[in-house]
């Protein structure tokens, strides 16, 4: 895959591009970005390049809480909404393109890869797992890797929590407004139903929940994602069958 400087974008280059947007902080997206610097270099452009393509996708994304610069060319505005209408395919595709530029990983995954050739059960296996990787780097980013409760902002301690369960909408279960950052404990809470959030993005807690680290939290606003802000109709779900009021 190379392209000279100017010649005109193409969907492959878009597809990847548009991954990297997505797993990028905004305020990451400028052109000394090691991973812009990287992507510049498999493609053949410049990392300048590069990164106005990522600005132009922030000034036509409709979940951004702040706009960018809006220079978007009509493919990118068209690969631009095959993403958002199509999560699941798009990031395992852009996911897989990705891990082929990364040369230090191609030996690891092709022996991955293999151990996954006997049944369909162990290839959507590792294509789960392909899209739930996805789904953790542009979560985690979008909430600028803290939790969205309690600020904690180690990596290791935080979540990418489904707010819709993974197994009730195959749709959205990779769509990042399908998610929150939490932290282990309130992940885990949110996913037994003990807290929830209401209509004001405001921590609603369970009269099961009783234990301090909870409860301390309740009437709370969350710490909203700079981008992909969660969906109500998500969080609607949640409360309806979710939340154990």
């Amino acid at each position: 895959m190379s392209a000279m400087k100017g010649n005109p974008w193409t969907r492959e280059e878009l597809i990847l591009a548009i991954n990297l947007y997505c797993r990028t902080p905004f305020g990451r997206i400028h052109m000394q970005n090691p991973e812009i610097v990287f992507l510049a270099e498999k493609l053949g452009r410049t990392p300048g390049s590069v990164s106005l393509k990522l600005a132009n996708f922030a000034g036509i994304d409709p979940s951004l809480n702040r706009k960018g610069a809006s220079h978007a060319s009509n493919l990118d505005r068209q690969v631009w909404e095959e993403f958002f209408r199509n999560w699941e395919g798009m990031a395992l595709e852009s996911e897989t393109k990705w891990k082929k530029l990364e040369g230090p990983q191609e030996q690891a995954e092709e022996k991955e890869e293999s151990l996954f050739k006997e049944g369909k059960t162990r290839e959507a296996t590792m294509q789960a797992r392909i899209g739930q990787d996805f789904f953790r780097k542009t979560v985690l980013s979008s909430y600028e890797n803290r939790c969205c409760i309690t600020g904690i902002s180690n990596p290791d301690l935080l979540v990418a929590s489904h707010i819709v369960p993974w197994k009730d909408d195959k749709a959205n279960r990779l769509n990042p407004m399908n998610g929150l950052c939490l932290n282990a404990l309130h992940d885990r809470a949110f996913d037994k139903g003990l807290i929830t959030l209401d209509e004001d993005y405001q921590v609603v807690i369970s009269k099961s929940a009783r234990h301090e680290l909870i409860t301390r939290y309740a009437s709370q606003t969350i710490r909203l994602p700079r981008r992909f802000i969660p969906k109500q109709e998500f969080l609607e779900f949640h409360r309806r069958s979710v939340f154990q009021s």
